[in-house]
């Protein structure tokens, strides 16, 4: 068997796992196949000896094209066009009445519409962790944040889907409300102030944007955190991020940079500072209230 032939073969077996996530995250079984068809184009343009996993790399690959999708979806709501009149069909309504029948039975029509409250990211998270068991960690370098941003996005996600803000999701306010201290203690240079917001083994991870913009790639501990804030963050804006508590440094009209924040116990136990234009592209991003600094 060739080269081409066995890539095929191998692709054909992992067809329907690769729709079933196309489908999950989309909602449409149009655009599920329309993702799959651009994962078999992809794949066509490796080197299948450098793939270790072909089954994970797939399933990355499907997820990523996903992700796309959905943040082109949210941008084009974000501009007042209607979506597609396939992501609103359900059975008996436009799209191929099998697909949208067997989308509706693995799916569900109440599901599908909770999930389009959710940002992008937020759907990743929760389709691929609680559907197909990726792990965080995978999920994470899919979506440039790191694990423990990805669990909280998840657990955002979970809330949301059922309907609570039970122990999975912390009250919005009080989170938004420990990362405003922090932004107050950072200006005015209170180290003592971010101390107490911090927890002791806070995380500060930054993205390779970030790191070539001269941020050191991780941090940790709270003495160091709050060195590398203390005194800063002058022209920082507080924000809301894919839903959570964050805040953004903007130039113009630009998104130039974003902290998000995991506020777990009133503390802040881990922080993803990114820059990269693309994971910046993605973000669902509301700048709230606030000094604007100086």
């Amino acid at each position: 068997m060739d080269r081409d032939d066995w890539l095929a073969t191998r692709f054909e077996q992992e067809r329907g796992h690769l729709r079933a996530v196309a489908q999950r995250l989309l909602g449409s079984a149009g655009e599920a196949d329309d993702a799959v068809q651009e994962t078999w184009i992809r794949l066509n343009r490796v080197d299948p000896d450098t793939v270790d996993n072909l089954g994970g790399w797939l399933t990355t690959v499907v997820s990523r094209v996903a992700l796309d999708m959905l943040r082109s979806r949210a941008a084009r709501r974000e501009h007042g066009a209607a979506p597609p009149a396939e992501l609103a069909a359900r059975p008996g309504t436009a799209g191929d009445p099998a697909d949208e029948a067997e989308l509706a039975d693995s799916v569900g029509a109440a599901l599908l519409v909770v999930l389009d409250t959710l940002s992008p990211a937020e759907r990743l998270a929760f389709v691929l962790h609680d559907t197909f068991a990726v792990p965080f960690d995978e999920i994470a370098a899919i979506l440039g944040r790191s694990p423990n941003a990805t669990k909280q996005l998840a657990m955002r996600a979970r809330a949301k889907v059922r309907g609570s803000a039970g122990p999975a999701a912390a009250d919005p306010a009080r989170q938004r409300a420990v990362v405003d201290a922090f932004l107050v203690a950072a200006r005015s240079g209170d180290f003592a102030g971010l101390l107490a917001l911090l927890d002791p083994e806070v995380d500060l991870r930054a993205d390779g944007v970030a790191v070539g913009m001269g941020s050191p790639e991780r941090i940790r501990g709270a003495e160091a955190v709050a060195g590398s804030f203390s005194g800063r963050a002058r022209n920082a804006r507080p924000a809301l991020i894919d839903g959570g508590p964050g805040m953004v440094w903007v130039v113009g009209d630009r998104l130039r940079v974003a902290w998000e924040f995991v506020v777990e116990d009133g503390r802040i136990v881990a922080i993803d500072m990114l820059a990269d234009p693309e994971t910046l592209g993605g973000l669902v991003v509301t700048v709230l209230d606030g000094p604007a600094g100086g």
